[in-house]
Protein backbone atom coordinates (compact mmCIF):
# COMPACT_ATOMS: atom_id res chain seq x y z
CA UNK A 1 0.00 0.00 0.00
CA UNK A 2 1.43 3.37 -0.76
CA UNK A 3 2.11 5.89 1.85
CA UNK A 4 0.45 8.95 2.35
CA UNK A 5 2.74 11.12 1.00
CA UNK A 6 3.18 8.64 -2.59
CA UNK A 7 -0.87 9.09 -2.65
CA UNK A 8 -0.83 12.40 -2.64
CA UNK A 9 2.00 13.85 -4.70
CA UNK A 10 0.72 14.55 -8.02
CA UNK A 11 2.10 12.69 -10.82
CA UNK A 12 4.20 14.68 -14.09
CA UNK A 13 1.49 15.85 -16.44
CA UNK A 14 2.61 13.55 -18.90
CA UNK A 15 1.72 10.80 -16.75
CA UNK A 16 -1.55 12.12 -16.08
CA UNK A 17 -2.43 13.05 -19.20
CA UNK A 18 -1.21 9.51 -20.72
CA UNK A 19 -3.54 8.25 -18.29
CA UNK A 20 -6.43 10.27 -18.92
CA UNK A 21 -6.41 9.20 -22.58
CA UNK A 22 -6.34 6.08 -21.77
CA UNK A 23 -9.58 5.87 -19.24
CA UNK A 24 -11.24 8.04 -22.17
CA UNK A 25 -10.09 5.66 -24.55
CA UNK A 26 -11.47 2.53 -22.41
CA UNK A 27 -15.10 4.64 -21.86
CA UNK A 28 -15.06 4.52 -26.04
CA UNK A 29 -14.01 1.20 -25.95
CA UNK A 30 -17.08 0.08 -23.84
CA UNK A 31 -19.24 2.32 -25.53
CA UNK A 32 -18.54 0.70 -29.22
CA UNK A 33 -18.30 -3.26 -27.65
CA UNK A 34 -21.73 -2.63 -26.30
CA UNK A 35 -22.77 -1.89 -29.17
CA UNK A 36 -21.86 -4.67 -31.16
CA UNK A 37 -24.11 -6.36 -28.40
CA UNK A 38 -27.00 -4.28 -28.80
CA UNK A 39 -27.54 -5.08 -32.81
CA UNK A 40 -26.71 -8.47 -31.83
CA UNK A 41 -29.52 -8.81 -29.13
CA UNK A 42 -32.56 -9.45 -31.56
CA UNK A 43 -31.36 -12.23 -32.71
CA UNK A 44 -31.80 -16.38 -31.94
CA UNK A 45 -28.59 -18.07 -31.58
CA UNK A 46 -29.35 -20.05 -35.42
CA UNK A 47 -29.67 -16.83 -37.03
CA UNK A 48 -25.51 -16.30 -35.55
CA UNK A 49 -24.75 -18.67 -37.50
CA UNK A 50 -25.93 -18.93 -40.85
CA UNK A 51 -23.54 -17.71 -43.86
CA UNK A 52 -25.66 -16.77 -46.70
CA UNK A 53 -23.62 -15.85 -49.22
CA UNK A 54 -19.64 -15.64 -49.95
CA UNK A 55 -19.64 -12.36 -49.14
CA UNK A 56 -21.19 -12.31 -46.11
CA UNK A 57 -19.94 -13.70 -42.85
CA UNK A 58 -22.04 -15.09 -39.84
CA UNK A 59 -22.86 -12.61 -36.82
CA UNK A 60 -21.13 -15.22 -34.45
CA UNK A 61 -17.94 -15.18 -36.81
CA UNK A 62 -17.72 -11.09 -37.00
CA UNK A 63 -18.00 -11.05 -32.93
CA UNK A 64 -15.33 -12.63 -32.80
CA UNK A 65 -13.06 -11.78 -35.64
CA UNK A 66 -13.71 -8.62 -33.59
CA UNK A 67 -12.26 -9.71 -30.47
CA UNK A 68 -9.52 -11.69 -32.47
CA UNK A 69 -8.38 -7.80 -33.43
CA UNK A 70 -7.93 -6.70 -30.17
CA UNK A 71 -6.16 -10.17 -29.00
CA UNK A 72 -3.33 -10.17 -31.98
CA UNK A 73 -2.74 -6.44 -32.53
CA UNK A 74 -3.19 -5.47 -28.39
CA UNK A 75 -2.77 -7.73 -26.30
CA UNK A 76 0.05 -10.15 -28.08
CA UNK A 77 1.53 -6.74 -28.29
CA UNK A 78 2.17 -5.59 -25.25
CA UNK A 79 1.95 -8.79 -22.35
CA UNK A 80 4.94 -11.15 -22.46
CA UNK A 81 4.63 -14.36 -23.09
CA UNK A 82 0.63 -14.09 -23.23
CA UNK A 83 -1.38 -17.12 -23.71
CA UNK A 84 -4.23 -16.98 -25.93
CA UNK A 85 -7.88 -17.76 -25.00
CA UNK A 86 -7.53 -20.12 -28.02
CA UNK A 87 -4.77 -20.91 -30.45
CA UNK A 88 -7.26 -21.80 -32.86
CA UNK A 89 -8.85 -19.00 -33.28
CA UNK A 90 -6.10 -17.00 -34.63
CA UNK A 91 -6.41 -19.32 -37.82
CA UNK A 92 -10.72 -19.64 -37.54
CA UNK A 93 -10.92 -15.63 -37.03
CA UNK A 94 -8.21 -14.27 -38.74
CA UNK A 95 -10.07 -12.36 -42.07
CA UNK A 96 -7.06 -11.75 -44.59
CA UNK A 97 -3.93 -10.65 -42.43
CA UNK A 98 -1.45 -13.03 -43.93
CA UNK A 99 1.52 -11.63 -41.89
CA UNK A 100 -0.60 -13.00 -38.74
CA UNK A 101 -1.22 -16.44 -40.66
CA UNK A 102 -3.37 -19.12 -42.57
CA UNK A 103 -7.06 -18.15 -42.32
CA UNK A 104 -10.33 -20.50 -42.32
CA UNK A 105 -11.91 -19.90 -45.71
CA UNK A 106 -14.48 -16.86 -46.28
CA UNK A 107 -17.00 -18.78 -48.23
CA UNK A 108 -16.78 -21.30 -45.85
CA UNK A 109 -17.15 -20.03 -42.29
CA UNK A 110 -21.13 -20.61 -42.16
CA UNK A 111 -19.68 -24.50 -41.45
CA UNK A 112 -18.10 -23.61 -38.41
CA UNK A 113 -20.79 -24.77 -36.04
CA UNK A 114 -18.19 -24.35 -33.23
CA UNK A 115 -17.01 -22.52 -30.87
CA UNK A 116 -20.49 -21.93 -30.65
CA UNK A 117 -22.20 -18.48 -29.78
CA UNK A 118 -22.10 -18.82 -26.07
CA UNK A 119 -18.32 -19.77 -26.39
CA UNK A 120 -17.82 -16.31 -28.66
CA UNK A 121 -19.35 -13.96 -25.61
CA UNK A 122 -17.22 -15.93 -23.30
CA UNK A 123 -14.39 -14.97 -25.83
CA UNK A 124 -14.70 -11.36 -25.54
CA UNK A 125 -15.68 -10.98 -21.92
CA UNK A 126 -12.40 -12.27 -21.38
CA UNK A 127 -10.40 -10.00 -23.74
CA UNK A 128 -12.63 -7.12 -22.42
CA UNK A 129 -11.53 -7.76 -19.01
CA UNK A 130 -7.26 -7.98 -20.05
CA UNK A 131 -8.10 -4.63 -22.10
CA UNK A 132 -9.90 -3.30 -19.02
CA UNK A 133 -6.86 -3.92 -16.82
CA UNK A 134 -4.56 -2.40 -19.66
CA UNK A 135 -6.65 1.02 -19.87
CA UNK A 136 -7.26 1.28 -16.51
CA UNK A 137 -4.27 0.41 -14.67
CA UNK A 138 -1.21 2.71 -14.12
CA UNK A 139 0.68 1.41 -16.88
CA UNK A 140 1.42 4.22 -19.38
CA UNK A 141 0.63 2.31 -22.72
CA UNK A 142 3.12 3.06 -26.23
CA UNK A 143 1.52 5.75 -28.49
CA UNK A 144 1.25 3.42 -31.05
CA UNK A 145 -0.36 0.90 -29.38
CA UNK A 146 -2.76 3.34 -28.32
CA UNK A 147 -3.53 4.26 -31.94
CA UNK A 148 -3.92 0.40 -32.86
CA UNK A 149 -6.75 0.40 -30.32
CA UNK A 150 -8.68 2.88 -31.46
CA UNK A 151 -8.21 1.45 -35.24
CA UNK A 152 -9.48 -1.76 -33.76
CA UNK A 153 -12.72 0.15 -32.48
CA UNK A 154 -13.34 2.23 -35.68
CA UNK A 155 -12.72 -1.76 -37.32
CA UNK A 156 -15.63 -2.83 -35.08
CA UNK A 157 -17.76 -0.11 -35.96
CA UNK A 158 -17.74 -1.46 -39.86
CA UNK A 159 -18.23 -5.07 -38.66
CA UNK A 160 -21.08 -4.01 -36.64
CA UNK A 161 -22.45 -2.33 -40.51
CA UNK A 162 -21.82 -5.63 -41.59
CA UNK A 163 -23.91 -7.56 -39.41
CA UNK A 164 -26.63 -5.53 -40.45
CA UNK A 165 -26.40 -5.77 -43.83
CA UNK A 166 -25.52 -9.52 -43.60
CA UNK A 167 -28.33 -10.55 -41.30
CA UNK A 168 -30.89 -8.61 -44.07
CA UNK A 169 -29.19 -11.38 -46.70
CA UNK A 170 -29.54 -13.84 -44.20
CA UNK A 171 -33.04 -12.73 -44.10
CA UNK A 172 -34.31 -12.18 -46.98
CA UNK A 173 -33.66 -15.62 -47.94
CA UNK A 174 -36.49 -17.01 -45.88
CA UNK A 175 -39.37 -17.20 -47.57
CA UNK A 176 -41.41 -16.04 -44.41
CA UNK A 177 -39.60 -12.49 -44.52
CA UNK A 178 -38.83 -12.70 -41.27
CA UNK A 179 -38.06 -9.14 -39.23
CA UNK A 180 -35.14 -8.46 -37.13
CA UNK A 181 -36.92 -5.46 -35.58
CA UNK A 182 -40.33 -3.91 -35.75
CA UNK A 183 -41.60 -2.15 -38.56
CA UNK A 184 -40.42 1.57 -38.50
CA UNK A 185 -41.08 2.96 -41.64
CA UNK A 186 -43.95 4.46 -43.45
CA UNK A 187 -44.98 6.08 -47.03
CA UNK A 188 -43.82 9.47 -46.88
CA UNK A 189 -44.65 12.36 -49.20
CA UNK A 190 -42.52 12.77 -52.58
CA UNK A 191 -39.52 14.63 -51.53
CA UNK A 192 -38.79 18.19 -53.00
CA UNK A 193 -37.74 18.63 -56.90
CA UNK A 194 -34.26 17.26 -57.58
CA UNK A 195 -32.12 20.69 -57.97
CA UNK A 196 -28.48 21.05 -59.24
CA UNK A 197 -26.28 23.33 -56.77
CA UNK A 198 -22.63 24.21 -58.61
CA UNK A 199 -19.74 22.62 -57.26
CA UNK A 200 -16.14 24.34 -56.81
CA UNK A 201 -14.08 24.80 -59.71
CA UNK A 202 -9.74 24.76 -60.12
CA UNK A 203 -7.07 23.54 -57.65
CA UNK A 204 -8.66 22.02 -54.26
CA UNK A 205 -7.10 20.48 -51.53
CA UNK A 206 -8.29 16.76 -51.02
CA UNK A 207 -7.94 14.26 -48.21
CA UNK A 208 -7.42 14.06 -44.30
CA UNK A 209 -5.87 17.13 -42.91
CA UNK A 210 -6.39 16.87 -38.92
CA UNK A 211 -5.71 15.56 -35.90
CA UNK A 212 -8.40 12.60 -35.06
CA UNK A 213 -8.37 9.52 -36.00
CA UNK A 214 -9.16 8.73 -40.10
CA UNK A 215 -8.25 5.68 -41.78
CA UNK A 216 -4.65 5.95 -43.79
CA UNK A 217 -6.17 5.64 -47.61
CA UNK A 218 -7.54 9.08 -46.69
CA UNK A 219 -4.41 10.88 -46.72
CA UNK A 220 -2.10 12.09 -47.82
CA UNK A 221 -3.30 15.53 -48.51
CA UNK A 222 -2.93 16.56 -52.21
CA UNK A 223 -4.12 18.91 -54.88
CA UNK A 224 -7.17 17.75 -57.04
CA UNK A 225 -8.30 19.80 -60.52
CA UNK A 226 -12.11 19.87 -60.60
CA UNK A 227 -14.01 21.47 -63.71
CA UNK A 228 -16.98 23.45 -63.42
CA UNK A 229 -19.36 20.81 -62.17
CA UNK A 230 -23.00 20.15 -60.74
CA UNK A 231 -24.60 17.94 -58.29
CA UNK A 232 -27.72 16.94 -57.15
CA UNK A 233 -29.37 18.51 -54.47
CA UNK A 234 -30.43 14.83 -53.09
CA UNK A 235 -30.20 11.42 -53.34
CA UNK A 236 -32.13 9.64 -55.63
CA UNK A 237 -35.91 7.74 -54.68
CA UNK A 238 -37.52 4.73 -55.19
CA UNK A 239 -40.17 6.44 -57.22
CA UNK A 240 -37.66 7.95 -59.40
CA UNK A 241 -35.77 4.35 -60.34
CA UNK A 242 -39.28 2.63 -60.33
CA UNK A 243 -39.24 4.91 -64.01
CA UNK A 244 -36.21 3.16 -64.63
CA UNK A 245 -37.03 0.07 -64.41
CA UNK A 246 -40.87 0.35 -65.82
CA UNK A 247 -39.18 1.94 -68.92
CA UNK A 248 -36.92 -0.82 -69.66
CA UNK A 249 -33.84 0.26 -67.92
CA UNK A 250 -32.53 -3.86 -67.20
CA UNK A 251 -33.23 -4.40 -71.07
CA UNK A 252 -31.74 -1.90 -72.67
CA UNK A 253 -28.17 -2.38 -72.96
CA UNK A 254 -26.99 0.75 -74.47
CA UNK A 255 -27.30 2.21 -71.11
CA UNK A 256 -24.27 -0.27 -69.23
CA UNK A 257 -21.01 -0.87 -69.13
CA UNK A 258 -20.12 -3.83 -70.86
CA UNK A 259 -19.25 -5.92 -67.69
CA UNK A 260 -22.35 -4.49 -66.22
CA UNK A 261 -24.54 -5.69 -68.90
CA UNK A 262 -23.04 -9.37 -68.44
CA UNK A 263 -23.68 -9.13 -65.23
CA UNK A 264 -27.74 -8.36 -65.39
CA UNK A 265 -27.68 -11.69 -67.78
CA UNK A 266 -25.99 -13.91 -65.53
CA UNK A 267 -27.36 -12.70 -62.30
CA UNK A 268 -30.70 -11.97 -63.80
CA UNK A 269 -31.03 -8.75 -62.91
CA UNK A 270 -34.14 -6.48 -63.42
CA UNK A 271 -34.58 -4.32 -60.32
CA UNK A 272 -32.79 -3.75 -56.90
CA UNK A 273 -31.88 -5.83 -54.54
CA UNK A 274 -34.83 -6.92 -52.21
CA UNK A 275 -36.86 -5.40 -54.60
CA UNK A 276 -39.83 -7.74 -55.09
CA UNK A 277 -43.84 -8.01 -56.96
CA UNK A 278 -46.49 -9.11 -54.50
CA UNK A 279 -49.39 -9.19 -56.52
CA UNK A 280 -48.90 -7.02 -58.83
CA UNK A 281 -47.31 -4.67 -56.64
CA UNK A 282 -43.75 -3.19 -55.57
CA UNK A 283 -42.53 -4.30 -52.05
CA UNK A 284 -39.20 -4.19 -50.58
CA UNK A 285 -37.97 -6.17 -48.52
CA UNK A 286 -36.53 -4.52 -44.85
CA UNK A 287 -35.03 -5.43 -41.42
CA UNK A 288 -38.47 -4.68 -40.85
CA UNK A 289 -39.82 -7.64 -43.13
CA UNK A 290 -41.60 -7.17 -46.87
CA UNK A 291 -43.22 -3.80 -46.88
CA UNK A 292 -44.50 -1.55 -49.79
CA UNK A 293 -42.06 0.18 -51.29
CA UNK A 294 -41.89 4.00 -50.13
CA UNK A 295 -41.62 5.96 -53.26
CA UNK A 296 -40.15 8.55 -51.50
CA UNK A 297 -37.53 6.65 -49.90
CA UNK A 298 -33.63 6.97 -51.56
CA UNK A 299 -33.28 3.44 -53.63
CA UNK A 300 -30.75 1.65 -51.88
CA UNK A 301 -29.11 -1.91 -52.65
CA UNK A 302 -27.91 -1.09 -55.94
CA UNK A 303 -24.50 -1.89 -57.27
CA UNK A 304 -21.87 0.65 -59.32
CA UNK A 305 -23.65 -0.73 -62.14
CA UNK A 306 -26.74 -0.19 -61.71
CA UNK A 307 -26.30 3.32 -60.26
CA UNK A 308 -24.01 4.40 -63.61
CA UNK A 309 -26.40 2.70 -65.71
CA UNK A 310 -29.59 4.97 -64.08
CA UNK A 311 -27.35 8.19 -64.85
CA UNK A 312 -26.49 7.64 -68.15
CA UNK A 313 -30.28 6.68 -68.74
CA UNK A 314 -30.91 10.41 -67.21
CA UNK A 315 -28.15 11.71 -69.46
CA UNK A 316 -26.13 12.60 -66.55
CA UNK A 317 -23.45 10.69 -64.80
CA UNK A 318 -22.11 9.66 -61.31
CA UNK A 319 -19.78 12.19 -59.28
CA UNK A 320 -16.09 11.90 -58.83
CA UNK A 321 -15.07 11.50 -55.23
CA UNK A 322 -13.25 14.82 -55.41
CA UNK A 323 -16.33 16.77 -56.26
CA UNK A 324 -18.50 14.72 -53.62
CA UNK A 325 -15.64 15.49 -50.65
CA UNK A 326 -15.47 19.20 -52.16
CA UNK A 327 -19.29 19.29 -51.45
CA UNK A 328 -19.16 17.10 -48.35
CA UNK A 329 -16.41 19.85 -46.73
CA UNK A 330 -18.69 23.10 -47.46
CA UNK A 331 -18.83 25.20 -44.14
CA UNK A 332 -22.28 25.08 -44.33
CA UNK A 333 -23.21 21.26 -44.23
CA UNK A 334 -24.09 19.30 -41.43
CA UNK A 335 -22.98 15.83 -40.94
CA UNK A 336 -27.31 14.91 -39.39
CA UNK A 337 -28.29 12.27 -41.59
CA UNK A 338 -29.97 9.19 -40.59
CA UNK A 339 -27.34 7.21 -39.11
CA UNK A 340 -27.68 3.81 -37.10
CA UNK A 341 -28.43 5.55 -33.96
CA UNK A 342 -31.70 6.45 -35.79
CA UNK A 343 -32.62 2.73 -34.70
CA UNK A 344 -34.86 3.02 -38.54
CA UNK A 345 -32.34 0.69 -40.23
CA UNK A 346 -33.73 2.02 -43.39
CA UNK A 347 -33.22 4.99 -45.94
CA UNK A 348 -35.25 7.96 -45.17
CA UNK A 349 -36.52 10.75 -47.76
CA UNK A 350 -34.91 14.32 -47.62
CA UNK A 351 -35.88 16.52 -44.81
CA UNK A 352 -35.84 19.43 -46.52
CA UNK A 353 -36.29 21.23 -50.21
CA UNK A 354 -33.35 23.82 -49.62
CA UNK A 355 -29.70 23.28 -50.20
CA UNK A 356 -27.50 20.37 -50.65
CA UNK A 357 -29.33 17.02 -48.58
CA UNK A 358 -28.52 13.70 -47.02
CA UNK A 359 -24.72 13.87 -48.09
CA UNK A 360 -24.49 11.84 -44.93
CA UNK A 361 -26.14 8.71 -43.78
CA UNK A 362 -29.07 6.82 -44.96
CA UNK A 363 -27.08 5.17 -47.91
CA UNK A 364 -23.23 4.85 -49.21
CA UNK A 365 -23.37 7.07 -52.34
CA UNK A 366 -21.30 5.57 -55.25
CA UNK A 367 -18.47 7.82 -57.06
CA UNK A 368 -17.19 7.02 -60.87
CA UNK A 369 -13.67 7.05 -58.90
CA UNK A 370 -12.06 3.53 -58.77
CA UNK A 371 -10.35 3.06 -54.98
CA UNK A 372 -7.03 4.32 -55.76
CA UNK A 373 -4.29 4.99 -53.98
CA UNK A 374 -3.91 9.33 -53.29
CA UNK A 375 -0.59 10.31 -54.74
CA UNK A 376 2.33 10.15 -52.01
CA UNK A 377 0.53 6.87 -50.16
CA UNK A 378 2.20 4.48 -48.54
CA UNK A 379 0.56 1.53 -46.18
CA UNK A 380 1.70 1.04 -42.42
CA UNK A 381 4.60 -1.57 -41.82
CA UNK A 382 3.41 -4.71 -40.47
CA UNK A 383 -0.03 -6.72 -40.84
CA UNK A 384 -1.99 -3.30 -40.09
CA UNK A 385 -0.66 -2.43 -43.52
CA UNK A 386 -2.89 -5.31 -44.88
CA UNK A 387 -5.98 -3.16 -43.60
CA UNK A 388 -6.74 -0.79 -46.70
CA UNK A 389 -3.33 -0.82 -49.13
CA UNK A 390 -4.29 -4.05 -51.06
CA UNK A 391 -7.48 -4.04 -52.01
CA UNK A 392 -7.04 -0.99 -54.27
CA UNK A 393 -7.79 -2.78 -57.64
CA UNK A 394 -11.26 -3.33 -58.99
CA UNK A 395 -13.00 -1.29 -56.91
CA UNK A 396 -15.24 1.96 -56.56
CA UNK A 397 -14.92 4.24 -53.64
CA UNK A 398 -18.16 5.28 -52.29
CA UNK A 399 -19.12 8.41 -49.55
CA UNK A 400 -21.37 9.56 -46.86
CA UNK A 401 -22.04 6.93 -44.62
CA UNK A 402 -25.74 4.98 -44.24
CA UNK A 403 -28.89 4.57 -42.43
CA UNK A 404 -26.21 1.18 -40.65
CA UNK A 405 -23.50 2.94 -40.08
CA UNK A 406 -22.00 4.98 -36.80
CA UNK A 407 -22.46 8.32 -36.94
CA UNK A 408 -18.92 8.88 -34.61
CA UNK A 409 -17.27 6.36 -37.30
CA UNK A 410 -17.55 8.45 -40.98
CA UNK A 411 -16.49 11.67 -42.05
CA UNK A 412 -16.34 14.36 -45.19
CA UNK A 413 -13.00 12.43 -46.22
CA UNK A 414 -14.16 8.65 -45.53
CA UNK A 415 -13.71 6.49 -48.50
CA UNK A 416 -15.41 3.60 -48.18
CA UNK A 417 -15.22 0.52 -51.37
CA UNK A 418 -16.40 -2.53 -52.94
CA UNK A 419 -16.71 -4.41 -56.24
CA UNK A 420 -18.64 -2.72 -59.04
CA UNK A 421 -21.08 -5.69 -58.61
CA UNK A 422 -21.98 -5.20 -54.88
CA UNK A 423 -25.36 -4.87 -53.66
CA UNK A 424 -26.00 -6.08 -50.25
CA UNK A 425 -25.11 -2.95 -48.88
CA UNK A 426 -27.19 0.31 -48.37
CA UNK A 427 -25.57 2.33 -51.65
CA UNK A 428 -27.55 4.11 -53.43
CA UNK A 429 -27.13 7.10 -56.13
CA UNK A 430 -26.41 10.73 -56.09
CA UNK A 431 -26.16 12.18 -59.91
CA UNK A 432 -23.34 14.76 -61.39
CA UNK A 433 -22.70 16.90 -64.52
Amino acid sequence: MASSTEATAPAPPAQVDRHSAQRNLYAQYRRVRQQSDRISEPLTPEDCVVQSMPDASPVRWHLAHTTWFFETFVLKQVIEDYQPVDPAFEYLFNSYYNQVGKQFPRPRRGLLSRPGLQDVKQYRQAIDGRIEELLTGESQLDEGLLQVLELGLHHEQQHQELILTDVKHMLSCNPCWPAYHLPATKEHEAPAELSWITGPEGVRSMGYAGNDFAYDNEGPVHEVLLQLHELASRLITNGEYLEFVEAGGYRQPQHWLSLGWNTVGEQEWNAPLYWHQVDGQWCEFTLAGLEPLDLAAPVCHVSFFEADAYARWRGVRLPTEAEWEQAASARDVEQDGNFVESGLYHPMPARSSAGMQQLFGDVWEWTSSPYTPYPGYRPPAGAIGEYNGKFMCNQYVLRGGSCATSESHIRPTYRNFFPPDARWQFTGIRLAR
